[in-house]
């Protein structure tokens, strides 16, 4: 450190010279940090998944061995690992000679069980043998109490248990560990899983030996924790917001999927898929995906809780939510012709209040106005300029709440030269029904969908979605809930966001200066699925300067709506999302590329933000927006 950035640097510097080392940086730049301190971070949960997408455990954690013997431990190590026929990846600590790695155990076979016990008992030998400690930082446990007379002999591991026995005769402290240990290869937290494979409705492609493995899928929390970060966070993440704001371990990612283990294995949770303790572990989940990218080992919770949703209500009465917010999509359609009426209806005493009553909906919310006109209704007879480059994707928030965001990337688009084409007929993304676990309905509206956007994607044009959740739909839950139709991997690969569109269609483009600050929300599920990083350049280039917050707005599409959820909503927005939004100087451009992140700044912060396709068609000369 130092009193300023220099000093803080040069020190760094003197001490990479003076350092007895092949190689050194230092490295200042905050990305650049973020970036190390990820790696660092995530690497006990990273570890566990080998290059092959295979699985792997800990159970030799942090044996350490005299430093000075490090180099020939590691080659006798790695020979023992070959001649089990095992990988693992070392990791932590070298500078002490203790050493976490990550084996490739098979520990859900007989066999692979024995394998497992072998290759333990020689490992111990081997630290032995080196001068070393089968634990150098975590203790033995129920993992390798058995091992221990390896290292300390019969004698006096037969001490400890006389010792146990002075202080604690009944023997109820930590049974099993230490003292007349349980055997290593007792207990196994897999033991309990089911060996067929649960039916799911998901594809799970990188779970299992060949995908599909609801099982697997569970097992990919090894407990990290990263999702229990407390609340505000410091960082450009976004899981796990429920924990943020609950402080509760159930509404963790790892309390959930802990859940989903015990209804798997069927001894504590006994209900299977009708569990209510699952489902009231999942209930506050707003399918944010943000574990889908922030977990280490990309626990997908957004997934896993559609798919119980599914199963849970299947032949039964669901929520009211799930019908009112589920498929809003079909009763957007069928409200657009009267839409004047309704909203007038809305504002007549007592009829909000019936509404969302029957509709299942938070009563501090309030009902968001339809548009007079839709988007397509607008744009239906005006000349679409040129040759088309791209699919404008037409969802279900564009076209009947907000049409100003789909006017505003039309002007934008004429503006680059970039021409385009709606697809042929109603489309969706099928958004709506998977976060409300109607799977069926979902991929019935998917395939649906694909049908007729099937020419589009013959002639290989990219599809420029622009908001973000129905873009994520695409990419990840499509392709995954119809796995079998070769067409819904290629509409995932051809969807862009708006950004991207312009970066790949018009990159001389110059985009017009607006030079403002900005604040707002990058949506989590661009955060998760997508990545922001075109959405970054084109802000810089339009002089759109500063950070938007990480997070979760909070409202989360249906989750922020439905009865019940109102205070742990406005939590998550207050976590950073609002923070950021008070704090802004005046003039201070609020950017929310989401339909949701606008709607939540509109009922918790007076409104005022914007999506990037807005800012910049205000900002085009008067020439090109009339274009």
């Amino acid at each position: 450190g130092g009193a300023t950035a220099a000093e803080a640097r040069a020190h760094a510097e003197r001490i990479v010279r003076a350092a007895d080392a092949l190689d050194g940086t230092v490295v200042a730049d905050p990305a650049g940090i973020r970036a190390l301190w990820r790696v660092r971070e995530d690497a006990s949960g990273t570890a566990t998944r080998s290059a092959d997408g295979g699985e792997a455990w800990p159970g030799w954690e942090d044996c350490a061995v005299p430093p000075a013997q490090l180099g020939a431990y590691l080659r006798d190590f790695r020979a023992l690992l070959a001649e089990h026929g095992l990988r693992g990846t070392p990791y932590g600590h070298f500078g002490d000679g203790c050493i976490h790695v990550r084996i490739d155990f098979d520990l859900l076979s007989t066999e692979g069980v024995r394998v497992f016990r072998r290759f333990s008992e020689d490992v111990a030998r081997l630290v032995v043998a080196h001068g070393g400690s089968l634990s150098g930082e975590h203790g033995d446990g129920l993992a390798r109490s058995e091992l221990l007379p390896t290292m300390y002999g019969d004698e006096l591991t037969a001490l400890f248990g006389r010792f146990k026995d002075v202080w604690d005769p009944a023997g109820g402290m930590n049974p099993g560990s230490i003292a007349r240990p349980a055997r290593l290869d007792e207990n196994l937290r897999f033991e309990v899983l089911p060996r067929e494979r649960v039916d799911v409705a998901f594809a799970y492609p990188h779970d299992g030996a060949e995908g599909g493995d609801f099982s697997a899928a569970v097992r990919r929390c090894v407990g990290v924790a990263k999702c229990r970060v407390e609340g505000p966070s410091s960082g450009p993440g976004v899981m796990c917001p429920s924990f943020r704001a609950t402080g509760d371990e159930q509404h963790s990612t790892r309390g959930r999927a802990r859940l989903l283990h015990e209804m798997l294995a069927g001894e504590v949770v006994t209900e299977g898929w009708r569990s209510t303790e699952v489902k009231d572990a999942l209930d506050l989940c707003l399918s944010c995906k943000g574990c889908r990218s922030d977990c280490p080992v990309g626990v997908d919770m957004a997934t896993y809780k559609a798919e119980f949703l599914h199963h849970h209500y299947e032949g039964r009465r669901r929520p009211a939510a799930h019908y009112a917010m589920g498929r809003l999509p079909r009763w957007l359609r069928a409200a657009a012709p009267f839409a004047g009426a309704l909203n007038a209806a809305v504002r007549l005493p007592g009829a909000a209040a019936l509404a969302k009553r029957l509709g299942g909906i938070a009563p501090e919310r309030s009902i968001p106005r339809l548009a007079p006109t839709t988007f397509t209704r607008w744009l239906r007879g005006r000349e679409l300029a040129g040759t088309p480059a791209v699919v404008l994707w037409p969802d279900t928030f564009t076209e009947h709440l907000s049409p100003s965001v789909g006017k505003a990337a039309v002007r934008v688009l004429d503006a680059a030269g970039v021409g385009f084409t709606l697809p042929p007929g109603r489309v969706c993304c099928g958004l709506t029904y998977v976060s409300t676990g109607q799977l069926d309905q979902a991929r019935a509206v998917m395939r649906r969908t694909l049908d007729r956007l099937e020419p589009a994607l013959d002639r290989g044009l990219p599809v420029l979605v622009l908001e973000p959740s129905c873009a994520a739909a695409l990419k990840t839950d499509l392709p995954e809930l119809l796995a079998d139709d070769p067409r819904a991997a290629r509409l995932a690969a051809s969807v862009r966001t708006f950004a991207q569109t312009l970066e790949e269609c018009a990159p001389n483009w110059q985009p017009p200066r607006v030079d403002r600050p900005v604040a707002g929300q990058t949506h989590c599920h661009q955060h998760a699925v997508l990545g922001d990083a075109a959405e970054r350049r084109l802000r810089e280039r339009a002089g759109l300067t500063g950070e938007l917050s990480g997070g979760c707005c909070g409202l989360a599409g249906n989750f922020g709506f439905e009865k019940g959820h109102y205070d742990v909503s406005v939590a998550c927005a207050e976590d950073q999302l609002l923070p950021a939004v008070r704090s802004a100087p005046e003039g201070t451009e609020l950017l929310a590329d989401g339909y949701s992140c606008r709607t939540q700044l509109d009922q918790l912060a007076g409104g005022g933000a914007r999506h990037l396709a807005e800012v910049l068609a205000e900002a085009l000369e008067p020439a090109d927006s009339e274009a």
